[in-house]
């Protein structure tokens, strides 16, 4: 299969016309469509519906297997630009909104420091392909275990960091006055659901059992002051690492002690690390 003709076919179906993704890629409508002939004749299945553009259910299945596929290339080929790289450079780095916790911005080098703040699911593919040099991922985890990420690309992380974690929750809660919660004691609560910014609703359910932790409403930035002020606004409620949690106007972080949980924080990296990425690895692990 042609990735040249597999990509022509992504735009084609992620636009759902013909003449817009020829305007995007550059090319002819006729060339895009010459294109998406010939990965049908490859494949031996019709892919696009043409009044109106839509995906067959071969074409949906392709799509399943084509957004991996490309990035897998795409990691490839930065990772063998990287072998080829010179020497020093400035340093991208693509982060978690709360991954950025005190010790690691207290790390990060004077000058010569590109940060980026992502969606946490999109920072292994930016350091797969090449976009950043190495990122910083987090999630909820038992103490001491690593976390899963997605299998974008033969990658490397180790533990930066670990701190408990706390229910962030508005001063006239009724659970405020609690030294600390379990966490089934919130199972039943609104929940912010802010996948991008606090701890993902489906890791707390599934530490829950697989059960509660209902959203009320979802925040999709990446701005942590914009989720705490929903908390401390009675919006619902929202998981996070304690420094980020405390201080909060309004609102009173509330330790979660069972199940033993921890918010863990990993630096992520393709190859291996040198120059500015390595001093910065080295700064991280010793803070």
């Amino acid at each position: 299969m042609d990735p040249h003709l597999l990509r022509t076919y992504v735009t084609v179906a992620r636009l759902a016309s013909f003449s817009e993704a020829a305007r995007e890629l550059g090319y002819t409508q006729s060339a895009v469509s010459q294109q998406i002939a010939a990965l049908e004749q490859d494949l031996g299945a019709p892919l696009l519906t043409r009044r109106p553009v839509a995906p067959t259910q071969a074409g949906e299945r392709l799509l399943e297997h084509a957004g991996p596929l490309l990035l897998r290339l795409d990691a490839a080929r930065a990772d063998v630009a990287r072998m080829a790289t010179a020497p020093e450079h400035g340093l991208t780095l693509v982060s978690a909104p709360t991954a950025l916790g005190p010790y690691v911005l207290a790390a990060l080098p004077p000058t010569g420091v590109t940060l980026r703040v992502l969606a946490r699911d999109e920072i292994p593919a930016a350091v797969a392909t090449g976009a950043a040099e190495v990122g910083l991922v987090d999630g909820l985890a038992a103490p001491s275990d690593p976390l899963r990420l997605p299998d974008v690309a033969p990658l490397s992380t180790y533990g930066v960091g670990e701190e408990p974690v706390c229910a962030l929750l508005p001063a006239t809660h009724p659970l405020a006055r609690r030294a600390r919660l379990r966490l089934g004691d919130l199972a039943d609560a609104r929940w912010l659901d802010a996948p991008d910014t606090g701890l993902p609703l489906a890791q707390l359910r599934a530490a829950n059992g697989g059960r509660g932790f209902r959203p009320s409403l979802r925040y999709d930035g990446t701005d942590v002051r914009t989720l705490t002020a929903l908390a401390a606004a009675g919006q619902g409620l929202t998981l996070l690492p304690r420094s980020a949690a405390t201080g909060v106007p309004g609102a009173v972080a509330v330790p979660v002690t069972e199940p033993r949980l921890v918010h863990r924080t990993e630096l992520v990296y393709a190859g291996s690390l040198s120059g500015a990425a390595a001093r910065l690895a080295e700064a991280v692990s010793r803070s």
